[in-house]
């Protein structure tokens, strides 16, 4: 494999953008040049530090353009990056650096403290002097050599790091570019909310590879959002189903035409968010599929083909075709590849997948051309479309049925309006697993709306425990948390046996 020298890449972006608008956040607007001299700096205090190639090196930033400099100085530099979430615990953060073998940690003021106290080696970046760019003074990389460490969300499990390669990365960049619907320009600017450490922080690489500029901010501040839809200052944001609900909430009646895109991933899109959405903002949201395991683009359903779907009312999660490089397989029971329209587990085999997995057990590659199993089931529709219907380890088991939660969801969604719902299996000796739906802050009213829908429902797939919660617990990007509520449902609650379970407080 070729080497990479990303240095050249950083510095071409410089000369032909240079005072260009690159990152706004709340400190402010950064141009190509500031951010690639804050972006060399870095590179150049890693290399004073002995790091090079092959090296693991964290970062851990909120939203900002501090977050963007230190991904490019590590990229300059050769290392391999493993971007930490803010929203870890100690315990999660110090299982990622124990894991990917982090030698340093990159960071600003705000988190250098405790990380120091922990025991780990800091670099604050806020001690670090933007340098000129000059490409001759960085190394070339192999191409096969890791780039980047993503640790999966921990929805199942202990985090695994998904180790992604030199040329995977750059490949990756490449397809996003090409996959997005239009071209951004010196005008165009995408809203970033979610944590740089996630997915999404990839469409920064590719609006800045493009001369447009990214919106920064740190976290789901409405009334922030509200301001800026409304000024206009965006054209793009990225905004995965929990983000888009609370947007939506405080929006109330308000309308929005600013944006053209409307980039939608990481969690089923219900029909009657998408509803909500349409109304608000117009049919521009476009819904993809992603992993940890695989850079962006997975599949994609443009926001007319997107349109076109929920229109229909043929209510599952249609996520599109397979984006370049992409191939999908589904997987039968028996481990055979299912037809066009059965459903098993989704395999993916990509130009930009991951090269392995990083654990406590050390690294367990992939062979080459093997298709990675998601975990995720779903089908291929006669036109190509992959569409998603559960998780495997999130399918219920009850009364002799295999039950996908996903699916018991969407057909309560419309007797809750806004609310959310998670539908969860708890243990039964009855049952084998009964099935529990827990309401995120009901609206009044609801249980006579609930209750008309179950008794609509195949008897097999009715909820028949219900809880309400203030919050449904999520991971830092907003994935809800099926075994989180099960274990507080089963830390709190008695489950009587039987038909009619019930559910009894603990002394």
């Amino acid at each position: 494999m070729r080497s990479i020298h990303w240095a050249s890449e950083c510095a071409n972006l410089t000369l032909c953008y240079s005072e260009r608008p690159a990152v706004v956040d709340a400190g402010g607007t950064v141009s190509y040049a500031t951010l690639f001299a804050k972006a060399a700096g870095v590179g150049h205090a890693l290399m004073a530090s002995a790091v090079g190639p092959g090296d693991a090196i964290a970062t851990l930033f909120r939203n900002g353009s501090q977050a963007v400099a230190a991904t490019f100085g590590v990229m300059m530099a050769g290392a391999m990056e493993v971007p930490l979430n803010p929203a870890l615990s100690a315990a999660e953060r110090a299982h990622c650096l124990a894991v990917s073998n982090a030698s340093l940690v990159i960071t600003s003021r705000e988190f250098a403290a405790g990380l120091i106290a922990a025991g780990h080696r800091v670099l604050p970046i806020d001690d670090i002097a933007p340098t000129a760019l000059e490409p001759a003074a960085f190394p070339r990389v192999d191409g096969d050599a890791a780039a980047r460490i993503i640790f999966t969300s921990g929805t199942t499990g202990r985090s695994k790091g998904a180790v992604h390669s030199q040329n995977g990365r750059w490949t990756a960049n490449l397809l996003l570019r090409a996959s997005l619907p239009a071209r951004p320009g010196v005008d165009s600017r995408i809203l970033l909310m979610t944590p740089f450490s996630h997915g999404s922080s990839l469409m920064t690489h590719a609006y800045l590879s493009s001369g447009a500029s990214v919106m920064l901010l740190d976290g789901v501040d409405t009334p922030t959002v509200l301001d800026v839809l409304a000024r206009g200052e965006c054209d793009a944001m990225f905004a995965p189903p929990t983000v888009l609900a609370k947007i939506l909430a405080a929006a109330g009646e308000r309308r929005f035409s600013s944006l053209r895109t409307i980039f939608c991933g990481t969690a089923v899109l219900k029909p009657t968010l998408y509803a909500r959405a349409k109304a608000c903002f117009g049919p521009v949201i476009r819904v993809t599929y992603g992993k940890s395991e695989v850079f962006n683009p997975i599949t994609v359903l443009e926001a007319e083909e997107t349109d076109a779907w929920y229109e229909s009312g043929s209510g599952d999660a249609c996520v599109g075709w397979p984006a370049a490089g992409v191939e999908i397989a589904i997987r039968g029971e028996a481990g055979e590849l299912a037809a066009a329209g059965d459903s098993g587990e989704i395999m993916i085999r990509a130009q930009h997948l991951m090269t392995g997995y990083r654990t406590a057990d050390g690294f367990d590659p992939l062979a080459p051309d093997e298709f990675h199993d998601t975990g995720d089931l779903g089908y291929l529709d006669p036109q190509g479309r992959l569409h998603l219907t559960g998780r495997t380890a999130d399918v219920i088991k009850s009364g002799g049925y295999k039950i996908t939660p996903e699916e018991v969801e969407r057909m309560l969604a419309p007797a809750l309006q806004s609310s959310e719902v998670a539908v969860v299996g708890i243990p039964s000796e009855y049952w084998g697993e009964v099935i529990l739906a827990a309401v995120e802050r009901p609206p009044p009213g609801w249980e006579q709306r609930f209750a008309a829908v179950v008794q609509t429902m195949t008897d097999y797939k009715r909820p028949r425990l219900m809880i309400t919660l203030d919050e449904l617990p999520r991971n830092g990007i907003g994935k809800v948390l099926r075994g989180a509520i099960r274990a507080d449902v089963l830390s709190r609650f008695r489950i009587t046996e039987g038909p009619r379970p019930r559910l009894e407080p603990r002394e």
